[in-house]
This record gives structure tokens, C-alpha cells and sequence, in this order.
């Protein structure tokens, strides 16, 4: 699809950030149309993954990189 954007796209811009843009332009056009677009608020706020055991990893990690950054 991107291909035959660029093929059919007239290249009249000689300026670096004009053909940027107009590159930029068909590749996200692309995108959207092969993906779609995601709207709306995020649905899952809260962090169910997160428990004791993440939390207390993350202090023990959070710890000894204090202590890395003391002895170096």
C-alpha cells in the first residue's frame, strides 16, 4: 500500500522537510487505514499485575542500585 502511495504521490517539493512531511504523511495514512484508530479513555486503570511480591522486587532492585551508585 505505502508503495503504491509513493508511486502515485507527485513529488513536486524540492525542500528536505516538505518531502519529510509528505513521507510521513502516506505512512501514517497507511497505518491507519491497515490498523485502525484506537479513541476512548484506557478502560483498565488500575494495576492488577502489581501485588507484594512486584512491590517488594521492585525495592530490593531499587536498594541495591543505591548501593551500586555509592560503591562506583
Amino acid at each position: 500500500m505505502v508503495k503504491d502511495k509513493v508511486a502515485e504521490a507527485e513529488w513536486k517539493y524540492f525542500d528536505v522537510n516538505e518531502h519529510w512531511q509528505q513521507m510521513k504523511n502516506i505512512t501514517m495514512d497507511t497505518a491507519q487505514v491497515t490498523c485502525g484508530l484506537l479513541k476512548g479513555p484506557c478502560r483498565h486503570k488500575e494495576t492488577w499485575w502489581w501485588n507484594e511480591e512486584v512491590a517488594k522486587a521492585v525495592r530490593e532492585k531499587k536498594k541495591s542500585m543505591e548501593i551500586g551508585k555509592k560503591e562506583k
